[in-house]
């Protein structure tokens, strides 16, 4: 049986590829992984911790700061820029490059290597696909270049060229959007209110930058409140 490793952030996307994961391999043939790479807050990985145990998934941590400690990307510890607010559309609005402020430099690519070489050591004899929850919204108008099917395809091609043919990086998501994927997830009873989006690190997300924006619209096309924000109508 093809195995799978999902990179997973603690938050809708990557959780929503859990439980796709969950439901197509079969959890005994899923791990997930997840990265410190100099982040401001530690939320996001006690989530992905908490969706991995969750589902009983074996869950790998791996730290990558030393390499993001020479950027200025706001959502960084070694930056002293402040996280902006406003939606994605307004920040790309004032980026030549259509990239937001929060763009890590290359963070996928570099967090998609590390699967790549996590799965061909605990699974060395098996075909592997890496599970990516990247979007359409993330890419859109240039905002995140390395969640683009464009990157998608080159560096799925580039794994599975530099693994013997044995690991694949898959992105079921690339041409939906974050309600979609939100859509997905109710379907497949994803585990949302253990999931931080913010990229804040306070007791509740701030509802003002614009992954904030972006989560809350996504749980407002469905329909629903974010299980992560309310429970039985009381803000947590």
């Amino acid at each position: 049986m093809k195995k799978a490793i999902v990179l997973s952030s603690g938050g809708v996307d990557s959780s929503t590829c859990v439980s796709i994961a969950v439901r197509d391999y079969g959890k005994e043939n899923v791990a997930t992984v997840s990265v410190f790479y100099g982040q401001k807050h530690s939320k996001e990985l006690e989530c992905a911790r908490a969706v991995a145990e969750f589902y009983s998934l074996p869950h790998y941590e791996f730290d990558l700061s030393s390499v993001m400690k020479y950027s200025d990307c706001s959502l960084l510890s070694s930056s002293s820029k402040e996280i902006e607010s406003g939606s994605y559309s307004e920040q790309k609005s004032r980026d030549a490059d259509g990239k937001v402020s929060t763009y890590v430099p290359f963070r996928n690519g570099l967090m998609l290597s590390v699967c790549a070489s996590l799965a061909q050591s605990i699974f060395a004899d098996d075909e592997t696909d890496i599970i990516f929850g990247a979007h359409s919204d993330d890419s859109a108008g240039n905002a995140y270049a390395d969640c683009s099917e464009e990157f998608v395809s080159a560096i799925s091609s580039a794994v599975s060229i530099g693994t013997y043919g044995k690991v694949s990086v898959v992105a079921p998501f690339c041409s939906m959007n974050k309600a979609a994927v939100v859509k997905a997830g109710l379907a497949l009873k994803t585990p949302y209110h253990l999931t931080w989006s913010c990229y804040g690190g306070g007791r509740v997300p701030c509802g003002k930058c614009g992954t904030c924006i972006d989560r809350a619209a996504a749980f407002a096309a469905n329909g629903v409140e974010d299980p992560a924000l309310f429970k039985n109508g009381e803000e947590k």
